[in-house]
């Protein structure tokens, strides 16, 4: 084996090295970590040395295992869920990043809003989203950061469309409570809204057939703005690189 060569393998070790270091104390929450943007993210984060605690609804995440990854079962629609989890979770861990991932849009791509399916939407993307987040923040570091997934859907300043009523209010919604909880925790956490970018996911079919990011191209861009010096309070494109209007 040449010289360079060796000297290669090491620079890759001693590089791995620094990452696991840097970045083996650091621990973060992602909700939704089973699929699409939040299964992405979770394993970019474990790729770069982080301590990776991921929530779905089964409690499982298929093709993926990892000894910095632990899963729990968290249902956000469900109370008793949501405090069963917060409570075990605290109890073990000091969190450094919640990323409130976990969302559903059911009513996505439809004209008129429906009993049922609204009243879902809200479960999750903002009731129990906030009560999650609320139930954990005293187990965030002081230094620590809150980021919530949301949408440009959710933002008033930029709606022009009449559809996915539901889901555009809950983001809204969501938004609402990123600025109340930047400046009740200002000083100490900082607080963010993430617009992924169109996304080729799931939650609706517009999104596979005609998004523009795969949910690892969101995820790095979400990544690089998390773990970046960002100002509190922001709602921040993750696809355009740029701050949205509220």
């Amino acid at each position: 084996m040449s010289n360079s060569i060796i000297l290669g393998v090491e620079l890759g070790f001693a590089k791995q090295k620094c990452i696991d270091l840097c970045h083996m104390n650091n621990k973060v929450l992602i909700t939704g970590a089973s699929r699409g943007i939040g299964f992405a993210l979770t394993k970019l984060f474990l790729e770069n040395g982080y301590k990776v605690i991921g929530t779905s609804r089964n409690g499982e995440i298929e093709n993926l295992t990892h000894p910095n990854l632990d899963v729990f079962k968290l249902d956000l629609s469900n109370f008793a869920s949501i405090s069963d989890v917060a409570k075990t979770l605290k109890s073990i861990y000091k969190i450094d990043t919640l990323i409130n991932n976990a969302a559903i849009g059911p009513d996505l791509d439809t004209n008129l809003p429906e009993e049922k399916t609204f009243k879902q939407t809200f479960e999750v993307n903002v009731t129990g989203t906030v009560f999650f987040t609320e139930s954990l923040i005293d187990s965030i570091s002081q230094d620590g950061r809150i980021i919530n997934i949301s949408s440009i859907y959710g933002s008033i300043e930029l709606c022009e469309h009449t559809d996915s009523v539901a889901y555009r209010m809950s983001k809204s919604a969501l938004n609402m409570y990123t600025k109340i909880l930047s400046s009740r925790l200002k000083g100490s956490q900082k607080v963010a809204s993430v617009h992924p970018g169109w996304v080729r996911t799931t939650i609706a079919k517009s999104n596979i057939t005609n998004g523009r990011l795969s949910p690892e191209e969101s995820a790095r861009k979400i990544f690089d703005f998390v773990t970046g010096d960002f100002e509190t309070g922001i709602f921040w494109d993750a696809e355009s690189q740029s701050e949205i209007g509220w």
